[in-house]
């Protein structure tokens, strides 16, 4: 199975933008939810970095995407990075409860 991994960085002063165009996309995928399509998102520790890894077809169509997509230009520091990779296993496990705590 073939995925896209997609990784980049935004401009400081977007980061928090950029992650709330992101969020739009789950919300709006919670309702539409395209068959077959597996997405996750992740910004990393230093705030800019984002990666993104796509699954499927069915997210360009998004409205949300659209919107994601129209001005990621203006908010990027550098270059985006597209890999293909191929899934070599997942898991997801039950969701806790409560938070998490670091046993330390």
């Amino acid at each position: 199975m073939s995925a896209a991994v997609i990784r980049y960085q935004t401009r400081p002063e977007c980061a928090d933008e950029n992650q709330r165009l992101i969020e739009g996309v789950f919300a709006e995928l919670a309702s539409a939810a395209p068959p077959g399509l597996r997405y996750s998102s992740f910004r990393l520790a230093d705030g800019v970095t984002f990666v993104h890894v796509v699954d499927g077809e069915g997210l360009p169509e998004l409205a949300s995407f659209q919107e994601f997509q129209r001005e990621l230009g203006a908010r990027l520091a550098g270059a985006v990075v597209r890999e293909e990779a191929t899934l070599l296993g997942a898991h997801a496990g039950p969701v806790p409860a409560g938070p998490v705590l670091d046993a330390g």
